[in-house]
């Protein structure tokens, strides 16, 4: 590897220094700059030929540079005449002006080192193509050594030669005197041009018919380079020293057997006995053997023939060389016509570029691009052209490789895309869409090709609008989503809304039926369908039209149509446009079946979803009624963590203790882990507490005393509850000294100094058996203080009064043998101790005697009542903050109660009315 980098580090010095040293200094370099070294070519190959471009116009161009170090083996005047022979031939060559001639686009400049000059962009010499290279630089160039010649290259480059002759002979009246392979040039694009003027004979008579030429004669003792080329000379030229047009007829025979022989001429001169060499070169001229012309064509071998002939009045001349059959190729007259465009007129290069298409497939890829396209895109600049060399040029892109067509095609077409006039411009570029957008770069297509589509959507021809809706499916895969979704798909939209041609509308519908693949589902459903709502036309294919976007959308695998949609907006749409007047019987079948496919799809889907949903929801309450199953169990069974958190235990439980205890209790409780059952328990237990929260405070309605036959009474009995009657009305008189209301009760337990004379259990303990009736007989003030919650009339709860004073004074049972005395002597005597509850369990019912004393009470407990089946819900919630109100149970009915108390409250006043009259 560091051999080759060596390697060609050294080449790249020695050419750099090649350069330098040839070309520094000379007045050539001033206006051009010299690149590398790509062939050789004139007299002796001895101008080497470089690269070049022009610095003030960027301008390629080929530099031909003669190194006065060739020659400095030279005496000093062999050196001074191969100078004036080199500079008479560039000299002559600058005078003269013909396509077939080498163009020279600076004259000959002279330095110390060198002879330069500058001509029209060149490939090589053909004497390069043809395998002589010398002066060329080292390696040899591989687009040098692989080139090969085709054979209408061939044609039309001896085709190019002989008119260049007939130029010389016909109009200059000069006959070249050294034409030969070294010194016919092909430029850039693969011309022919003859140059090495340095032995050309001008006429000495140029104005008679005859024109007459002096030759010198043959020097051997001159320098090779003060000589013409042996090989193609011809032999009167040397043997009788004379010369005319004939002379370079013959040059042409020997330089035709040389392209078809590999470069060789048809004899091998000898240059040190010149003489003698065509002197035997005569006798074989005059009897030619059919094996020295086998490689040459047999169509031109009998002309090659002729132009060997040593009488000169035998050759053919120039022009009519050029008439020969082997020039009539099709390749070769096309290539011919392309040089000569310029002298016809617009109609004649029309109907050229009509049938050249049928031309281009037979001809070589490398004619094509570098002769063929050159000449087309230069005819850009008529735009009545245009339209007929459009399709030629798109042709040829076809057949370039994308780096060819971004090089030579791309940078001739950008300004046409810019051209909208004549509008078949645009026809002929919809038409090749696809080629564009495959080989065009991206930039380019965003910055040329789309602007001339959209360009031609907004066209007012109707015909290039409909060309371009029915063109535009065909590439709609090549253009970028973007693009097509901000661009492209609105104008086709304002197409068809704003246009007056129906066929322009349908055409917009049919092509964005095409491009719906190309779309996102959701730009459909947007954008598309909505804008079918907004067309005003109703013409049956419009109405078609419609269906098949909204039938594609509805079928595509990739896009589809939601049932909300169906149902809100496209089966609307649908139904209206299907009873239009304007549809025939197959039409609205059309449509009725595209309803009928969505309605059934829809009724499916949505068949499925409540399906669905309604599984979820019996999965739920099976679940919810697990739970509930399994909370009832819990409940049954609680665990001792979850004892604290009973529903019907709370308030018995926190009577027995202090206001430090229940803040142990429930700042204890809040601490505790709840398993996945007690946190659905407590949830339920909060939804039913926010239930009754928003519940209405009941008010007490009156009760009609119900109508009661009479029965036997018991004088005993309702004396006795009358006395006890008194003496509660007289308790109660005697208590109302202390404003307190049943709010302040049962809302809280206080400890300290709030309530002056209450014991820890929240009761007056002086005033003993009265307790109970100031639970009873007390009215609150208002149903507020009671938290909104609904009051029920209830049996006091004499157990569990029993039971707190038994639990704070366990040794020391009430003593109540002062009431012995109300009772009669006709019933056994029980004495009140016996009567007194015993400090049984909670669960023990209470005494028919109790009940009956119970309910004596006339008047309604509002405030909120301890009965036996638990505490009511309404005692904590608002009252005591560290009671949480999920923790107690629903109240009690109260209609039940108050029905019961109302008619035993009944039935005492009858007794009393029946006592006492």
């Amino acid at each position: 590897m560091e051999s080759m980098l060596n390697k060609l580090k050294s080449t790249v010095t020695k050419v750099t220094a090649d350069v330098t040293s040839a070309v520094m200094g000379n007045p050539v370099t001033r206006e051009f700059e010299v690149g590398r070294h790509i062939a050789s070519g004139g007299p002796g190959m001895s101008w080497r030929i470089y690269n070049g471009t022009k610095k003030s116009t960027k301008q390629e161009v080929a530099v031909f540079v003669f190194d006065k170090k060739i020659i400095d083996r030279y005496q000093k005047f062999e050196k001074d005449q191969i100078i004036d022979s080199l500079k008479k031939g560039v000299q002559q060559l600058t005078r003269l002006r013909h396509p077939r001639l080498l163009t020279v686009q600076h004259p000959l400049e002279e330095s110390r080192d060198c002879l330069a000059f500058c001509t029209e962009p060149v490939f090589a010499s053909l004497a390069n193509v043809l395998g002589q290279w010398d002066n060329l630089p080292s390696p040899v160039p591989t687009d040098i050594k692989e080139y090969k010649l085709y054979d209408v290259e061939t044609k039309y480059g001896l085709l190019q030669v002989s008119e260049g002759l007939s130029f010389l002979h016909s109009g200059v009246k000069m006959v070249h005197g050294n034409l030969c392979a070294e010194n016919i040039i092909l430029n850039k694009s693969g011309a022919w041009k003859i140059m090495g003027f340095d032995f050309s004979i001008s006429s000495s008579n140029p104005s008679d018919a005859e024109p007459k030429y002096v030759c010198k004669e043959w020097d051997p003792n001159l320098p090779p380079l003060c000589l013409a080329n042996p090989e193609y000379v011809a032999p009167e030229y040397i043997l009788s020293v004379s010369c005319d047009a004939a002379s370079d007829m013959y040059s042409l025979g020997v330089l035709i057997h040389a392209v078809f022989n590999e470069g060789k001429p048809v004899f091998q001169v000898n240059k040190q006995d010149i003489f003698k060499s065509f002197s035997r070169q005569l006798d074989q001229l005059s009897h030619l053997s059919p094996g020295l012309l086998r490689q040459i064509p047999e169509e031109v071998r009998e002309h090659v023939k002729m132009l060997l002939s040593l009488t000169s009045n035998v050759r053919p001349d120039a022009d009519q060389m050029t008439k020969i059959p082997f020039f009539d190729d099709v390749g070769a007259m096309t290539l011919q016509y392309f040089d000569s465009l310029f002298q016809r007129d617009n109609l004649q290069k029309s109907q050229f570029y009509k049938s050249l298409p049928k031309v281009l497939p037979k001809l070589p890829k490398r004619v094509i691009v570098y002769r063929i396209l050159p000449a087309l895109t230069s005819e850009f600049v008529n735009p009545d052209m245009v339209p007929f060399i459009l399709p030629n040029v798109l042709l040829i892109a076809e057949e370039c490789t994308k780096e060819e067509y971004v090089r030579l095609v791309l940078p001739d077409l950008t300004p046409v895309f810019k051209q909208q006039e004549p509008v078949q411009i645009l026809l002929i570029f919809l038409q090749k869409m696809d080629l564009l957008l495959t080989k065009t770069p991206p930039e380019d297509i965003k910055n040329s090709v789309l602007p001339m589509v959209y360009r031609a959507v907004e066209a007012p021809s109707i015909q290039i609008q409909e060309l371009c809706l029915n063109i535009i499916p065909t590439f709609a895969n090549l253009i970028e989503y973007p693009s097509m979704k901000n661009a492209l798909i609105p104008r086709i939209k304002s197409a068809c809304l704003q246009t007056s041609s129906l066929a322009v509308r349908v055409n917009s519908l049919v092509c964005l039926g095409k491009i719906l693949e190309y779309l996102d589902k959701w730009f459909v459903i947007d954008e598309i369908l909505p804008f079918l709502q907004q067309i005003p036309s109703r013409e049956p294919a419009v109405l078609m039209g419609i269906l098949g976007i909204y039938k594609c959308t509805f079928t595509h695998k990739k896009l589809g149509i939601p049932k909300e949609h169906l149902a809100g907006k496209s089966l609307p749409h649908l139904v209206s446009l299907s009873i239009d007047n304007n549809l025939n019987l197959s039409q609205f079948t059309s449509f009725m079946a595209v309803i009928r496919e969505m309605m059934n799809r829809m009724e499916a889907e949505h068949k499925t979803k409540l399906e669905q949903l309604h599984i979820m929801q019996e999965q739920q309450r099976s679940l919810n009624i697990n739970q509930m199953n399994q909370s009832e169990e819990t409940k049954n069974t609680p665990s001792p963590a979850t004892q604290v958190r009973d529903v019907n235990t709370p308030l018995r439980w926190l009577l027995t203790l202090d206001v430090v205890d229940v803040l142990t209790v429930v700042w204890g409780n809040v601490q505790v882990s709840l398993t996945l059952e007690e946190k659905q328990r407590l949830a339920k237990e909060q939804e039913q507490a926010a239930k009754l929260r928003s519940q209405q405070p009941l008010a007490p309605q009156s009760v009609k005393p119900a109508t009661t036959t009479p029965q036997a009474k018991d004088l005993t009995s309702s004396l006795l509850n009358n006395m006890t009657s008194l003496n509660n009305l007289s308790l109660n008189s005697g208590t109302r000294t202390m404003p307190m209301q049943g709010g302040t009760i049962s809302s809280t337990f206080p400890a300290g100094p709030t309530m002056g004379g209450m014991g820890s259990n929240g009761f007056n303990s002086p005033m003993g058996f009265q307790t109970g009736g100031m639970g009873m007989g007390m009215r609150p003030t208002a149903p507020g203080l009671y938290g909104g919650m609904a009051t029920t009339t209830s049996t006091p709860n004499f157990s569990a009064l029993t039971q707190n004073q038994n639990q704070n004074q366990p040794s020391k049972p009430n003593d109540m043998s002062a009431l012995d005395s109300l009772f009669a002597s006709s019933k056994p005597k029980v004495s009140m101790n016996q009567m007194a509850p015993k400090p049984a369990p909670v669960a023990t019912a209470p005494s028919p005697w109790l009940n009956q004393f119970g309910t004596g009470q006339t008047a309604p407990m509002q405030a909120t009542p301890m009965g036996m089946t638990g505490v009511q819900g309404g005692f904590g919630m608002q009252a005591n903050p560290f009671f949480n109100p999920q923790n107690f149970s629903q109240p009690v009915a109260s209609s039940t109660i108050n029905a019961g108390v109302m008619k035993q409250s009944a039935s005492v006043n009858n007794d009393l009315k029946d006592l006492f009259g």
